[in-house]
């Protein structure tokens, strides 16, 4: 477990990738957000390595989504530094554009081009990276037959379910064969069917020596997929490094988890609610 700092937190572990000699997919030093008076990101150190699949796990206003946006370059952080494949994110616009072009993105909430058909979708956005138009056809129709879309590829994006969605956001986060992924809950309402092939498609990936960046409160599912973890609460990194060493002597993440965010206490806070469960015949008695 990582070291118990005077006033009760936990200290980050600082854990740097194995000397393998490849540079980190992404480092970040110092960096501070705020919006107005709430501290959503307090002052963060975080090093995670390539070609690992990474998980940024913390609960509900963590921080997670906040420091992601602030990675890919979708929010300027209020102070520090964060590259990003060697590169320097907020330096300049021309270093932004480098960034961007070595990242794919699958935020929450993603918000698509509705009135395209999948295939539509795929080649507006291969084209808006660049791709020559025969690449993106031939990327595109491997993407929509891996991912079981292939049957969908002409049905409007708008129709398409949740799970669908989340696939085809992948697709087109994948489609220019970035260094690093960045996806923000990407299973969250997805149905098992559709999940197991996201997953597969993603360890696949990061088999080629890419690296996967996600977040999630899930603790089963990133002890499942991840070998490297950054716990994250109240703005803070409470630890990180490979999954073995941040779990400890717990025996599971969850375990470990709701120790190093100080979970555990509240476990029992269900109890004052005896009258919970009785029943409403009960209460007329």
């Amino acid at each position: 477990m990582p070291d118990q700092a005077s006033d009760g937190t936990f200290e980050p572990t600082g854990a740097a990738p194995e000397s393998s000699g490849a540079a980190p997919a992404v480092q970040v030093e110092g960096v501070w957000k705020r919006f107005g008076q709430q501290i959503a990101v307090n002052g963060i150190d975080l090093v995670l390595p390539a070609g690992r699949f990474i998980g940024l796990v913390g609960p509900n206003g963590a921080g997670k989504t906040t420091t992601l946006s602030m990675i890919t370059g979708l929010l300027r952080p209020d102070s520090g530094r964060i590259r990003v494949a060697g590169h320097d994110v907020w330096r300049d616009p021309e270093s932004v554009a480098e960034v961007k072009a070595r990242i794919g993105i699958l935020p929450e909430g993603l918000r698509l081009f509705e009135r395209l058909s999948g295939r539509e979708l795929l080649a507006y956005s291969g084209r808006l990276r660049g791709l020559p138009g025969a690449e993106v056809d031939k990327r595109a129709t491997q993407l929509l037959d891996v991912l079981d879309l292939a049957g969908s590829q002409h049905k409007l994006v708008v129709d398409y379910s949740t799970g669908m969605r989340k696939k085809i956001g992948l697709a087109a986060a994948l489609l220019h064969n970035p260094d690093v992924l960045f996806l923000d809950e990407p299973f969250e309402g997805v149905d098992p069917v559709s999940a197991q092939t996201i997953r597969g498609v993603l360890e696949r990936y990061t088999t080629s020596g890419a690296t996967v960046v996600f977040s999630s409160h899930v603790m089963e599912l990133v002890e499942s997929l991840c070998d490297w973890v950054a716990v994250m609460a109240g703005g803070r990194i409470r630890a990180q490094g490979p999954l073995a060493e941040v779990k400890g002597d717990a025996a599971t993440l969850q375990e470990a988890f709701l120790e190093l965010v100080g979970a555990n206490g509240r476990a029992a806070a269900g109890d004052s609610l005896d009258w919970l469960g009785g029943g409403a015949q009960g209460d007329r008695r």
